[in-house]
């Protein structure tokens, strides 16, 4: 995957402004976790997914505008709009992964009509991106509500649960805690 470098917060803006879904490294040139994220964001082999860089040490103007203060961070953009942030490196299936969950658009193709779905998850939990991936192979779509971006929407989700941890779905109104496949499976109609 290439990773285009940005100079400024205005020539990041100039290059998302019109995608539906974009994505940027802030990264610190010569710090090991930050090369670590380059390297690995560069073995993902998907060239579909637009991706920037900017270097914190040369770019100042783009980490404050979304209070970000520690780097490798890779912030997702829909619509120009800051949606979603990962921290830190991670490896290239992770990246993919996360890509894939936050652009993830189901057809609206004629069928029987599908119940509401909502997983609330984090970008780093494994069981959140294995629901995710198990849904998307099904063409069942949800709605990703990443619970550690918004501390009222944790909160809601301990209201509704009585839990903390993810992922948990809900499906036409009832809360499935952790990646229950028999149980989301039974409620979604899917024969695996």
């Amino acid at each position: 995957m290439e990773l285009k470098e940005v100079t400024s917060h205005s020539d990041l803006m100039n290059h998302i402004g019109d995608l539906e879904k974009a994505y940027l490294l802030l990264y610190k040139k010569g710090s090991e976790t930050s090369e670590c994220a380059l390297k690995n964001l560069q073995k993902v082999d998907n060239n579909e997914f637009k991706v920037f860089a900017a270097d914190v040490t040369k770019v100042r103007d783009i980490h404050p505008n979304y209070g970000i203060k520690t780097v490798p961070t890779l912030l997702a953009f829909s619509n120009g709009e800051y949606e979603n942030v990962v921290k830190g490196c991670n490896d290239p299936d992770f990246y993919l992964s996360f890509f894939e969950s936050t652009s993830y658009v189901a057809s609206d193709e004629e069928g029987p009509a599908q119940p509401d779905v909502t997983v609330y998850s984090t970008p780093t939990c494994t069981w959140c991106n294995a629901l995710k991936t198990h849904l998307r192979k099904h063409k069942i779509r949800f709605t990703d509500i990443d619970v550690s971006r918004d501390a009222s929407l944790a909160e809601e989700l301990v209201r509704k649960s009585g839990q903390q941890g993810v992922p948990q779905t809900e499906i036409n109104g009832e809360i499935i805690v952790g990646f229950d496949k028999t149980r989301i499976n039974k409620l979604l109609n899917i024969n695996a």
